[in-house]
């Protein structure tokens, strides 16, 4: 069965989807004039400026559930945790150091993907009879589209979304912090799954979206300072070997990765797929699942909410997993045979011992959690587009049921599950943002132009 998955994996993230997925983001980027680059400053000023600057918006004004702070939290608990550290270094013990370099064209061009899906899920967002905000790909897929088309890609991606969160949230998560919690502190691994699902029945159920924007509020800002600044520890500690660390990056992009140590090789078409996979895992440019988040928050124009899509693209790929696959290369872990979460402990624990491990771990912990509570969000999403609004009450309770058996699970099978997931999900997203390309252009164009 394992070997299924991951033939289908790899025909998945083959050629014809890299196509799709970069196309796609080029097309975009293209028709707003590259805004991703150009509009810098605005970005800086919309994003950054406004949550930490003078002109604070955390309070914002429009209509919402979260803060634009509270969102933005929300989505990188949902990013910015196991595809950082344990995607990451998952990639490059399959595709080498050459899967890095994909990650980043990934995310250059997602950018841009991302703003159009958040941009677009604002636009079309339904406020629901709990006077919550719902909204997403499924939402502009079928009121943008409309007709039978958007009936069937809006419910073909309900229903990808569906898989791709529980395979997500439920199993890549939750098995990353049993397995770190195991690793570093030697704690059974049904415990973990067991104590996860406790306490987050608790915090969903006492508080619902806006106890998990509360929480992720005040968890991921610190988590990302602290997991950054051992990054960079590491990368010092190691500073010599940043030239040929890059070098290795840049040469194995393009050519086969030979076997050294307990890296088995790789080859051209791997790194490419595996880089690209993960890149997309880790930001979710193009997964569109993000957007669900992003509906619900508080904003006075669509693009204005999209531009957050830039940045979160940015922390999390440019920054967070550039800093993670440097601290493994440059380590010389990264040939080790390690895979997933481990790998990077092993790049933390050459540099700073046993203490910087238990430091990590912790680090670890939240971040998982807290992207399995983020999830929580585009779940019941999901769940309320395909089966109602009112049963979000009862199939709620399946979210806290899978954890307990992926903590057991062998790493290999829940990355493969996950890439999967993320390529079904991907096809009828990508559709969608092209056949609703002029709706986003126009949405930015009015927003930039408001702002001039």
């Amino acid at each position: 069965m394992f070997d299924k998955l991951v033939s289908v994996t790899e025909f998945l993230w083959g050629t014809p989807l890299m196509i799709l997925m970069v196309g796609v983001g080029l097309y975009l980027s293209a028709r707003t004039g590259f805004f991703q680059f150009t509009g810098v400053k605005t970005i800086w000023k919309k994003t950054v400026g406004e949550l930490f600057g003078k002109e604070n918006n955390t309070s914002a004004t429009g209509d919402g559930t979260l803060n634009p702070f509270q969102a933005l939290s929300t989505v990188l608990a949902g990013t910015v945790g196991s595809g950082n550290i344990a995607g990451v270094a998952a990639a490059i013990a399959v595709g080498g150091p050459g899967a890095v370099f994909w990650m980043w064209v990934i995310a250059l061009v997602g950018m841009m993907t991302k703003m159009a899906e958040v941009t677009l899920s604002v636009a079309y967002r339904e406020k629901g009879e709990d006077g919550e905000y719902y909204g997403g790909p499924m939402y502009y897929i079928k009121k943008g589209l409309g007709g039978g088309i958007g009936k069937f890609l809006g419910g073909f991606y309900a229903v990808a979304l569906f898989v791709l969160v529980v395979t997500d949230a439920c199993f890549v998560q939750t098995n990353t912090l049993a397995t770190s919690a195991q690793d570093v502190f030697h704690i059974p691994l049904i415990v973990s799954g067991v104590v996860l699902v406790a306490l987050s029945i608790f915090v969903i159920m006492r508080g619902g979206i806006k106890k998990i924007g509360s929480f992720c509020g005040k968890v991921v800002p610190p988590m990302c300072a602290l997991y950054i600044l051992g990054c960079l520890v590491v990368i010092i500690a190691n500073i010599g070997n940043v030239p040929s660390a890059f070098g290795m990056i840049f040469k194995y992009a393009f050519a086969p990765a030979p076997a050294v140590g307990g890296f088995v090789g790789s080859t051209l078409s791997l790194a490419m797929g595996r880089g690209a996979a993960r890149g997309i895992f880790s930001n979710e440019a193009g997964e569109g699942t993000a957007a669900t988040v992003h509906a619900t928050a508080q904003t006075d124009h669509p693009a204005h909410q999209g531009m957050y899509g830039i940045l979160e693209v940015f922390i999390d790929t440019v920054v967070v997993c550039t800093l993670t696959a440097l601290a493994i290369i440059t380590s010389g872990v990264w040939s080790s045979g390690e895979t997933g979460v481990v790998l990077t402990f092993a790049a933390f624990r050459s540099v700073l011992g046993n203490a910087g491990t238990w430091v990590l771990c912790i680090a670890v912990i939240l971040f998982t959690y807290s992207s399995y509570l983020g999830f929580f969000v585009e779940y019941r999403t999901s769940v309320g587009y395909l089966f109602g609004e009112r049963s979000v009450k009862i199939l709620q309770w399946f979210f806290f049921l899978p954890p307990i058996i992926a903590v057991t699970m062998p790493i290999e099978a829940i990355w493969s599950l996950a890439d999967m997931a993320v390529g079904f999900i991907v096809i009828p997203n990508m559709i969608a943002l092209l056949l609703l390309s002029n709706k986003f252009v126009a949405l930015v164009k009015e927003y930039t132009g408001r702002e001039k």
